[in-house]
């Protein structure tokens, strides 16, 4: 017994030594590729930074990644002076405006689809899924006959109404997928205590799929934000044109303020980045999870 043991533990030692030496070896190979992606997103976001610090003849005269000789802010104050305010009010308006009522659709429906029975319901979710299969830019024409035929040319609502309704249907994917992976004991165990299926829905199913709410909020807040096709098309007046839009701000007969431009850039940006350092974890957990099966 004793010489057996003797032999045998110098063995499971060194296997354990082993394993563990085999899983501290670096990959190298993953970590400079993970190296060069960086580079490759770092590389945009410096030129625009930079660009946006220096003068117009300055960026025509030197290297366009080069430092500027002397950083100003000049940029930055002719974007303000520009309506730069009265733009961002209109990107947040149809902002909220957009990502609320789908969230609140979107939230509902799902829980509908995952918690109902019935054909209809089936069908309700064949259509949603259909919906993903259908660019914007293919219902453009129809969106605008539409919009003229409602009188609602050339308003925020123009844009938001479209909008809530391409969010909608990968927002009820998410949401759905997320709800199926709450386990159906809690759903029996709100039943059995007496509670309808508003209050389950509002205080089991709410609660739990917060972290795909902030997703979906996040990734449609995005979309909206930086949307271009649907203001270009549905608006007119100087009055209601939203970030994207401004760009034009800066375009004159002959030329482009580039500067300006990043800089206008760089001030569209900052709320984006601050929405994401708030709701990073959320937003993570959120595209992860509801997935998993």
């Amino acid at each position: 017994m004793t010489a057996t043991t003797a032999i045998v533990v110098p063995d499971a030692r060194r296997r354990r030594q082993l394993s563990v030496t085999t899983r501290r070896s670096p990959n190298l190979l993953g970590g400079f590729a993970g190296w060069v992606w960086l580079a490759i997103i770092v590389l945009p976001v410096y030129y625009v930074v930079i660009t946006s610090l220096k003068r117009q003849s300055e960026y025509f005269a030197q290297n366009p990644l080069a430092l500027p000789a002397e950083p100003t802010f000049e940029n930055y104050a002719a974007v303000l002076q520009a309506d730069f305010a009265r733009y961002f009010l209109n990107s947040a308006i149809i902002t909220v405006g957009t990502v609320i009522p789908t969230l609140a659709i979107s939230f509902m429906a799902a829980y509908a689809i995952v918690r109902g029975r019935g054909r209809f319901l089936r069908m309700v979710n064949g259509v949603f899924l259909m919906g993903l299969a259908i660019p914007l830019q293919a219902t453009i024409i129809p969106i605008y006959l539409i919009i003229i035929r409602l009188h609602l040319y050339d308003s925020l609502l123009a844009i938001i109404l479209p909008s809530i309704a391409f969010a909608i249907p990968l927002s009820v994917l998410i949401l759905a997928n997320f709800i199926r992976d709450v386990p159906n004991e809690l759903f029996e165990s709100m039943r059995l205590d007496g509670c309808s299926e508003w209050q389950t829905l509002w205080r089991l199913a709410l609660p739990l799929t917060k972290p795909a709410i902030v997703t979906v909020a996040i990734y449609n807040g995005l979309h909206v934000w930086n949307g271009f096709l649907l203001p270009l098309v549905l608006t007119q007046s100087p009055d209601l044109r939203v970030l994207p839009l401004a760009l034009w701000t800066f375009q004159g007969e002959f030329s482009v303020n580039i500067p300006a431009v990043l800089a206008c850039v760089v001030l569209a940006t900052l709320p984006l980045v601050v929405l994401y350092a708030v709701g990073r974890r959320q937003l993570l957990s959120g595209l992860t999870a509801g997935f998993s099966k």
